[in-house]
């Protein structure tokens, strides 16, 4: 499954690509792109476990930009 989100707050474009990094990394993504020019993400990931991995980008967001939010 292959889903877009809206950003909101992100402050720069190093943030950015580190958040694509991190969450490139999680178990379960297959594909994940985040674009400071446009302030949106795309995450394609394995649909049945789709809500966990969403649970876990947007700790792996936090962490790197907290004022950061992702609009579901």
């Amino acid at each position: 499954m292959k889903k877009k989100f809206k950003l909101e707050d992100l402050d720069c474009a190093n943030c950015a690509a580190k958040m694509e990094e991190g969450i490139k990394k999680i178990e379960g993504v297959t594909d994940a792109s985040v674009s400071f020019m446009n302030q949106k993400m795309t995450i394609e990931a394995d649909d049945a476990k789709f809500d966990d991995i969403m649970k876990e980008v947007v700790n792996v967001c936090a962490k790197i930009e907290p004022d950061c939010k992702i609009l579901m």
